[in-house]
């Protein structure tokens, strides 16, 4: 099952280099249980209906179940040149952050925000909220100090900046061959 596989440029690299995080055999495959877990790697927010949408391009006719690394690779550059799966602005997550939090006190309780992490919108599992638990809480404090989380979810330097190059590359390159 050993695939050779040449990389065209900087996003393929990391796309590439987060799929062999989940790839345990060395084979270029993973189990499509963690293309969600890929995608998040990367950066990327995708909702379960996008994950699917992933697994659904993606998965192995050879192997069901199992997710090729060149298939993977080459849907997810589109996905991220086309701006798909983007996190919310830190000006989005401080807003929404202000809307659960009228009294202003800049931060929201552990129980109240587990609360609407399990049981709103696209609810996290109890395995999820645990792993979000350390980044969130001020061990300090207990609570969720909202500002100081945003921008632990905002320190990294985004897959879409290379995406965006790589997309303006591409178009420059294509520009000079209609000449």
């Amino acid at each position: 099952m050993e695939i050779g596989v040449a990389f065209n440029n900087e996003l393929e690299v990391r796309i590439s280099e987060a799929f062999c995080v989940f790839d345990t055999h060395g084979d270029k495959y993973i189990d499509t249980r963690n293309v969600g877990h890929v995608l998040r790697f990367l950066g990327c927010v995708p909702t379960e209906k996008e994950v699917k949408e992933v697994i659904a391009v993606t998965e192995s006719t050879e192997y069901p179940g199992e997710s090729q690394l060149p298939k993977f690779m080459a849907h997810v550059s589109q996905v991220l040149m086309a701006g798909q799966m983007k996190p919310a602005s830190t000006e989005k997550l401080f807003e929404a952050f202000q809307v659960l939090d009228p009294e202003n006190h800049k931060y929201l309780t552990k129980e109240y925000f587990g609360k609407l992490m399990l049981e709103e919108g696209e609810a996290f599992t109890e395995e999820e909220l645990e792993d979000m638990w350390p980044v969130a809480i001020d061990p300090i404090t207990g609570n969720i100090p909202y500002i100081f989380y945003i921008n632990q979810l905002k320190h990294k330097a985004t897959i879409y900046g290379v995406a965006d190059a790589v997309k303006a590359e591409m178009a420059q390159a294509e520009h000079g061959r209609k000449k």
